[in-house]
C-alpha cells in the first residue's frame, strides 16, 4: 500500500495525506473494486496517526464515492477506476465544490489568496470592523486565446477563520501560492462541526454588459452561512453563459 507523499503534501492536513495515499491504492487497483480496506485500527498503525483522522479520510472518500462502509466495514466502490457507475445520489445529498485548485482546469486556471478588506456594503454581514482585512480568494477561468470566460471573488468571515482551522493558517504574508487549493473548504466545514446552507441568487445584467464577444453573462451571488445563521462565505461569480459552467457535484 502506498505512504503518503512527503513534499508539497507535508504541509497537508494529515487526513487529506492518508487519503491521498488511499485514493492512489485504489485508482492503481492496489485495492480491488469491492476488496475491504484494512481496519481503521490497521491504518491507523501503519500511518501513524489516530483513528480520528483515518475516520476523516476514509469520510473524505465516502463522500468522493470512492468506498463504501456498512457494518461489515470499508470496501472499494465497485465504481472504482472504470466499473459500474456509482449508484446515485440520496434524495437532496449536495456536495458543492469550492471554486478554483490544481483540479478545476490546471492551466486554463488562475487562483489568488490575499487578504484585504472587503467591500463596504459586505463588512456587517462578514462580521467585520469597515476597513479590517480579511482573506480573498480569487479565481479566473480562462479560455483558449487567454480570455476569460469566468471570473470568482470569495470574501471570508471573522467566525469562518477562527472556526475553520484550515483557513486560519492563510495569514498576512503567509502560504500565497499562486494556485492555492481550497476545493475541500466545505468538507473543513464540515469537520469544523458547521451545518451549512448555501444561498444562492442568479441575475443577467443588461443588455449592455455582455462579456467579451458579445456573449451573454451570468451573474451568481452565493452566501454560505452556518447553522447560526452567521454568514462564512461570500463569493460573487460572473461568468459567459455561452462558454463556461457552473456546475454542482452531487455525492451520497
Amino acid at each position: 500500500m502506498a505512504e503518503p507523499e512527503s513534499e508539497a503534501a507535508a504541509e497537508a492536513p494529515l487526513y487529506l495525506r492518508v487519503a491521498a495515499a488511499l485514493r492512489e491504492d485504489l485508482a492503481h487497483r492496489r485495492i480491488s473494486p469491492g476488496a475491504r480496506l484494512p481496519s481503521e485500527r490497521s491504518l491507523s498503525q501503519r500511518y501513524h496517526v489516530n483513528r480520528q483522522t483515518v475516520r476523516s479520510a476514509l469520510q473524505l472518500l465516502r463522500d468522493e464515492r470512492l468506498v463504501v462502509t456498512d457494518r461489515r466495514g470499508t470496501f472499494a466502490a465497485s465504481g472504482t477506476e472504470g466499473g459500474s457507475e456509482p449508484a446515485a445520489p440520496a434524495a437532496g445529498a449536495v456536495r458543492r465544490t469550492f471554486p478554483g485548485g490544481p483540479r478545476a482546469a490546471d492551466a486554463l486556471v488562475r487562483a489568488s489568496l490575499t487578504w484585504e478588506p472587503a467591500p463596504t456594503p459586505l463588512t456587517a454581514r462578514l462580521q467585520l470592523a469597515p476597513g479590517e482585512p480579511t482573506l480573498v480568494h480569487r479565481h479566473v477561468v480562462l479560455g483558449p486565446q487567454g480570455t476569460a470566460l469566468q471570473r470568482a471573488v470569495s470574501w471570508f468571515s471573522r467566525p469562518a477563520l477562527t472556526e475553520i482551522p484550515q483557513l486560519a493558517r492563510y495569514r498576512p504574508g503567509r502560504d500565497r501560492r499562486r494556485q492555492p487549493d481550497l476545493r475541500l473548504l466545505y468538507h473543513w466545514m464540515h469537520q469544523a462541526g458547521l451545518r451549512v446552507t448555501h444561498r444562492e441568487s442568479v441575475g443577467v445584467p443588461g443588455p449592455t454588459a455582455t462579456a467579451a464577444g458579445g456573449a451573454a453573462r451570468l451573474l451568481v451571488h452565493r452566501v454560505v452561512s452556518d447553522q447560526h445563521g452567521h454568514a462564512l462565505e461570500i463569493t460573487d461569480i460572473d461568468f459567459s453563459a455561452q462558454s463556461a459552467a457552473w456546475t454542482y457535484e452531487f455525492s451520497a
